[in-house]
């Protein structure tokens, strides 16, 4: 480890914290309904389109009318975009004239980009035709966002409501945070983009003369438009099959610190919206600070274990770091620290290969999607799947004193800690049931390119990151088959709703309580000791729940690595 890349680190947190109030007070305004500066440019637009949709966008909806229409959204869109992967090669904008998809790709990447998660079994540049990447890729890379940052908007409506049957108008919701701040920043952030050398035009292929006087074909497409919003709606699905490593997506340091940076961006200041919602910022700096001494210790463990680099190859005169599936340009602290930010948001970006990584330096990633996706998590997901926790954690708290626990003025009570239980208990019921499933069966052992312990880990991997709508995968596992599309798909659905209706019945359960004033005989929320009970009741229900597994994988790599075996 140098100084260097702990100053890069550092220095990334610090940017974070200095955006956390301003994005947090636009996006609060978002959540109230009130103006914005671009309401004089967009304004109109918003109207037009509540005008054109039959949609009153004051009439708000309880939970259940609200979970209807977000999933009846949802499964249209998916729809829609399996229809367009399906006739891609009779449809415009496909210069390189590619075939459409076979059916069991196309539903395993309408339902990865239906549920944010972008999980990709294929090679974008040589499977997906322009149209297809800007009609049926992108535009779900806007909306999955959206509805992330609108069932956050609905569980913060659920804390701050005193006995009340709504909890928000999921259409207004979902226009606003489109409007307001998902479009005006792409727009932005792809010109810096373009500015910076990224790819953004139809043309399918340019040929050029390389030094050695041969010919060579550079794919090219509208690159800009998805790297801004995959970056910014924490998607992380890459327009070539090298993501965030190949040039053309991520060409200079500087892009990829702005990558880094505007995967967290919306999530930190999600953290203070909350505290402003429910009338107390610091329950959000609370939250905020959990989640950030969790990612420090996770980046401090990865950016250890690759810059240590391999014993093995060590003994055998290879002197450094593990440089294995890093650009040379980015190198081993910005390639550490990406790596854990795209695995502690749903993003899955990567700009190095985590299958190259150590046994251990691997290991954090696939933790970090083992925990929840909680460390700062997906635009949305990330802040109401750590209210999740924060409701089993003041229900400890509440045994430990002796009282019925409360939580930002309401009580909680059995019927919010049970849906909490059923929403947390998806990730380990669906991780580790269809890991031990494709561990025996020939269908789910063909796909590994390692075997023993590596090969579990890529299955692991594989299935943690489908459930927990990351998209990231540890590259050796052969996921383009009908076994694994279809698995993987049923787990990509179920990680992201089957957390989400719970969630909002908690959220109506909530609004309709009393407000409950703290008093001398309350646990605070807002210390160090609530701090520490949030990280604590994370690594927990993540250490007891997932060591097994790891302990097959990744820790038994890293014992055989120390022995001088390599997989």
């Amino acid at each position: 480890m140098t100084f260097q890349g702990w100053i890069l680190i550092l220095g990334f947190v610090a940017i974070l914290l200095a955006l956390t109030k301003p994005v947090g007070v636009w996006l609060f305004a978002l959540y109230e309904g009130r103006r914005t500066p671009l309401h004089i440019v967009l304004g109109p637009v918003e109207r037009g389109f509540y005008t054109l949709a039959g949609i009153d966008p004051n009439a708000e909806q309880g939970w259940r009318r609200y979970a209807l229409h977000m999933l009846f959204f949802n499964v249209a869109l998916m729809a829609f975009t399996y229809a367009v992967l399906r006739l891609q090669g009779v449809l415009p904008g496909n210069p390189q004239g590619l075939a459409g998809l076979s059916p069991h790709l196309a539903l395993n990447t309408a339902i990865s980009f239906t549920t944010n998660t972008n999980w990709q079994s294929y090679g974008g540049e040589s499977t997906m035709s322009n149209l297809s990447q800007m009609l049926g890729l992108t535009i779900h890379n806007f909306l999955s966002a959206a509805t992330g940052i609108a069932l956050a908007f609905a569980l913060f409506r659920g804390f701050a409501r005193r006995e009340s049957k709504a909890i928000g108008n999921f259409w207004a919701d979902m226009t606003r945070v489109t409007l307001y701040i998902l479009l005006p920043i792409s727009i932005v952030y792809a010109l810096f983009l373009i500015a910076s050398g990224v790819p953004q035009t139809m043309a399918g292929v340019v040929d050029v003369q390389t030094l050695e006087g041969a010919k060579q074909s550079l794919l090219l497409g509208p690159v800009a438009s998805q790297e801004a919003i995959k970056m910014l709606g924490t998607n992380g699905g890459g327009f070539f099959n090298a993501n965030s490593a190949h040039p053309f997506e991520n060409p200079t340091a500087l892009t990829n610190l702005i990558q880094m940076l505007s995967i967290f961006l919306i999530g930190f200041g999600l953290t203070w919206t909350f505290g402003k919602a429910v009338g107390n910022t610091r329950q959000g700096w609370a939250i905020l600070s959990a989640m950030v001494i969790l990612f420090l210790a996770g980046v401090t463990v990865t950016y250890w274990q690759e810059a240590a680099g391999n014993p093995v190859l060590q003994h055998l005169g290879v002197a450094g770091g593990n440089m294995e599936g890093k650009e040379v340009r980015f190198g081993i602290a910005a390639s550490a620290l990406f790596s854990v930010v795209t695995t502690a948001a749903s993003c899955g970006a990567v700009n190095s290969m985590h299958d190259s990584f150590t046994a251990l330096g691997g290991m954090i990633p696939l933790f970090n999607m083992q925990l929840g996706e909680v460390v700062i998590g997906g635009v949305g997901a990330g802040i109401y799947g750590f209210l999740l926790f924060a409701i089993l954690a003041v229900f400890v708290a509440g045994l430990m004193v002796g009282r019925t626990p409360e939580y930002v003025g309401k009580k909680i009570e059995s019927r919010e800690v049970k849906l909490a239980v059923l929403a947390i208990a998806v990730l380990p019921l669906m991780i580790l049931g269809l890991t031990a499933l494709s561990s025996v069966l020939q269908q789910g052992l063909a796909g590994p390119l390692n075997k023993g312990p590596h090969g579990f880990s890529e299955i692991l991997y594989a299935f943690t990151s489908a459930v927990a709508n990351n998209g990231s995968a540890f590259a050796g596992l052969t996921a383009n088959t009908p076994y694994y599309n279809g698995l993987l798909g049923v787990a990509m659905w179920v990680g992201r709703f089957f957390i989400i209706v719970p969630m909002l019945a908690i959220a109506g359960s909530l609004a309709a309580k009393k407000y409950t004033p703290e008093s001398a005989g309350s646990f605070p929320t807002t210390g160090g000791l609530w701090v520490g009970l949030l990280v604590g009741i994370i690594l927990i229900l993540g250490g007891l729940t997932f060591l097994p597994g790891l302990a097959l994988g990744p820790i038994a790599d890293h014992l055989a690595m120390i022995s001088g075996t390599l997989s």
